[in-house]
């Protein structure tokens, strides 16, 4: 029997009461954000070699739509000139004719694109010492406790947990989620109640679904023989069921784990697998767990390149944790990079979730586990940080918060000279926004895309990393939702 555990009702609970206290209802048509600060996208920040972007900007809205952005001042304003600037700007005749439905003075705070979590286990969170916790902090113990917990799976345990998480990012200024949902469960529970959530909540929130194989495609056999899914050919259970669920309506992205097959050559064999889903199915995008392990000679990332290439799929790939390129010598290294760029590829590093995982074989010197990030951003190749876990057998902990992931982050990859700081938010923003391919007309502070933004509780972006400033708006097609 499954065993509840209270301290994961009292850790992260949020109840639909509370939260749609929290949600406007305002219909305004006309918005005008005056005096906002704005976090420049990675091409204009280039072009700034101080990057310190004080420049105020009045931002109009009308619709969802941004239809104005003015630059108005730099940081040497001080407030008695900001309400000045502000009198000078509402009684011209030109803004006096617009009738502004709603008027908001952020008083220089910082305005940025909305926070995006790239990669998350939705059907997994809020299980964690259920039936037993993963004492050992293991990746192979959390997918042992997880085959467990997921006997007891119905689709409204799966949407009410995962409905709790989502409810967090959202407060916590997310708008957009990749989310890993595993397929090795013959009935597919948890990803029918996924594109169920998906579907109900997109008013509030995208969700990106990944039909992820948790137990291996090639090696995976079930618990027992299921003729409607093998047709009695049960050496190739896990394959069909895993292309059952790729079919499925609702599911964006294929997934994989090569380095959880049985061997080598099982690994190689799903990884070929996973590109000829893809093509069959509406060229969909991959995100493979890829070499989540301290072991050196875990090296499928060089097949995953390799056939994006064959495959003509340069940009269309992500591939999640790596975390064995940082146990690889230098020379393999060396020439791994060379078609790492040619392929295109791009990264999910998890470090929250993977500083706590690896090393867990080593005794001293211990292993930090995670990819070389600065080595790949080096190399002109796209990095986002995600949250990976929340409170589940595989992470203990996690509020959803990627100022949180964020910060860890460029401790542990050593992200800590100012100008990594002060351009950090890339990994949790415009970084993630290129892997997940969010069409450019929903995500960005320009003219005609639709006004979907947050604002900060601070004045720039090294301040909102080193105080993890709170969310003051989470705005989502002109509406505040937070």
């Amino acid at each position: 029997m499954l065993t509840q555990q209270p301290v994961a009702q009292q850790d992260i609970s949020l109840s639909s009461e509370n939260f749609n206290n929290n949600i406007s209802n305002d219909n305004n048509n006309k918005q005008l954000w005056m005096n906002a600060k704005l976090f420049l996208p990675p091409s204009e920040q280039q072009l700034d070699n101080n990057n310190d972007n004080n420049t105020l900007h009045h931002i109009e809205i009308e619709n969802g739509i941004i239809t104005n952005i003015i630059k108005v001042s730099n940081n040497n304003t001080n407030n008695t000139e900001l309400e000045q600037q502000e009198q000078q700007l509402l009684t011209t005749h030109e803004y006096q004719n617009k009738n502004y439905n709603k008027i908001i003075n952020l008083n220089g705070k910082l305005l940025l694109p909305p926070f995006i979590e790239p990669h998350i286990h939705l059907d997994t969170t809020m299980t964690a010492g259920q039936p037993k916790w993963n004492e050992s902090g293991t990746l192979f113990e959390g997918i042992e406790r997880w085959s467990e917990r997921k006997k007891y799976l119905t689709i409204n345990d799966v949407k009410e947990r995962a409905k709790k998480v989502l409810k967090l990012q959202i407060l916590n200024g997310i708008q957009f989620v990749r989310t890993h949902i595993d397929t090795t469960d013959r009935e597919l529970i948890a990803l029918k109640a996924m594109i169920e959530l998906k579907e109900e909540m997109k008013e509030l929130i995208t969700i990106q679904i990944v039909a992820f194989p948790q137990e291996g495609i090639v090696s995976f056999q079930g618990n027992d023989c299921d003729n409607n899914i093998c047709d009695n050919d049960c050496d190739n259970v896990g394959l069909k069921l895993f292309e059952k669920a790729v079919a499925m309506d609702g599911v964006d992205v294929i997934g994989g784990i090569p380095h959880y097959e049985f061997s080598r050559e099982d690994g190689v064999e799903s990884i070929r697998h996973i590109f000829k889903l893809a093509k069959k199915y509406n060229n969909k995008l991959i995100d493979i767990h890829c070499d989540e392990i301290d072991d050196e000679q875990s090296r499928f990332l060089e097949v995953v390149a390799s056939e994006t290439i064959k495959n003509k799929y340069q940009g269309k790939v992500t591939v999640s944790h790596t975390t064995a390129m940082g146990s690889y010598n230098d020379a393999y290294t060396f020439k791994l990079f060379r078609f790492l760029k040619m392929s295109n590829l791009n990264f999910i590093s998890n470090p929250l979730v993977n500083i706590h995982l690896q090393g867990r074989f080593d005794s001293y010197p211990k292993r930090r586990g995670l990819t070389r990030v600065k080595e790949l951003v080096e190399n002109g190749l796209n990095v986002c940080f995600g949250h990976d876990d929340v409170f589940d057998p595989w992470y203990p902990l996690g509020n959803a918060n990627m100022l949180q992931v964020l910060h860890m982050g460029v401790h542990c990859c050593q992200l800590m000279g100012y100008s990594e700081l002060k351009n950090a938010l890339n990994y949790i923003t415009y970084n993630s926004a290129k892997t997940l391919q969010i069409d450019d007309n929903k995500y960005g502070i320009k003219i005609g895309n639709e006004a979907n933004f947050i604002v900060l509780n601070t004045n720039d972006s090294f301040s909102a990393l080193r105080f993890q400033s709170e969310i003051l708006y989470n705005v989502r097609k002109g509406k505040n939702y937070c």
